[in-house]
């Protein structure tokens, strides 16, 4: 007998070998949701719980050939992108989407590691606002990487100058904010940004952005609206810091498998 199959999210990131960020951390919160996850390595890394060592983007048109794999061969419900690792990466992707512009795509801005190293270079940062911003459905972007990206300082005129470039949503995480409260608010067209409160929570995470996106991609993937999918998708991403592991040195790693872990105690 033949299970119905699970909404399959391709991701296209990078690999974290500690397993706290990156594909291992999309492969989690997928499965964790009930999706089922393909995916494509853009860029391999050397680093650890506490930062970013190296990083070797990986051929531009290999994940291309990757990609057009699966997009040909799965019935793609939804497409998450984060570290792409080099300009000529992020250009290889778009002209992907522009391939398959019927499937919804969320963005998850990597620009810097959690423990600060840098990922990005002037050309990525512009190739992302011109040429994959018109593709995207929704792009996650934490407070620091929009002001990066639009040499903004008002979150509000943030959000909106990447809806001019072509995003159709946007989610501004205030993780990186100095408020008591984490402070996410999701902005679209034609619509009043919507804003949710978070308890900050001690310590520094590993994935969170990465969780955070990867969640939100699955509820599209599964048929919920764009801000049902958010809500959703924070409710998640905040549960697994609130359960996340203390392995390493450095920060946090989210606990994706929580809900598994209780029913299992």
């Amino acid at each position: 007998m033949t299970d119905i199959s699970p909404a399959t999210i391709l991701v296209i990131a990078g690999h974290d070998p500690c397993g706290g960020a990156g594909i291992q951390a999309d492969i989690e919160t997928i499965r964790a949701l009930g999706g089922f996850p393909a995916t494509v390595i853009t860029t391999l890394t050397v680093q650890d719980s506490c930062n970013i060592k190296e990083i070797y983007p990986v051929p531009a048109d290999l994940i291309k050939r990757q990609a057009e794999a699966i997009l040909h061969d799965y019935p793609v419900a939804a497409i998450k992108i984060g570290l792409l690792g080099s300009a000529e990466n992020a250009h290889a992707v778009a002209q992907l989407l522009a391939e398959f512009p019927a499937i919804p795509v969320v963005l998850d801005t990597v620009l810097a590691a959690g423990g600060g190293a840098e990922l990005s270079t002037n050309k990525l940062l512009d190739t992302i606002v011109r040429e994959l911003l018109p593709h995207t459905l929704l792009t996650t972007p934490n407070s620091v990487e929009a002001r990066r990206l639009t040499h903004e300082n008002s979150l509000e005129v943030c959000a909106n100058t990447l809806l001019r470039a072509g995003a159709q949503a946007v989610l501004i995480t205030g993780g990186h904010e100095t408020s008591d409260q984490v402070i996410n608010t999701l902005y679209q067209e034609h619509q009043p940004a919507v804003s949710q409160s978070w308890t900050r929570l001690p310590g520094n995470y590993h994935g969170s952005g990465c969780t955070l996106a990867a969640a939100i991609a699955t509820h599209l993937a599964q048929g919920k609206s764009i801000t049902a999918a958010v809500g959703a998708a924070q409710q998640f991403t905040w549960e697994t810091l609130n359960h996340s592991y203390q392995l390493g040195h450095g920060q946090l790693i989210p606990n994706r498998c929580y809900n598994q872990n209780r029913h299992d105690a």
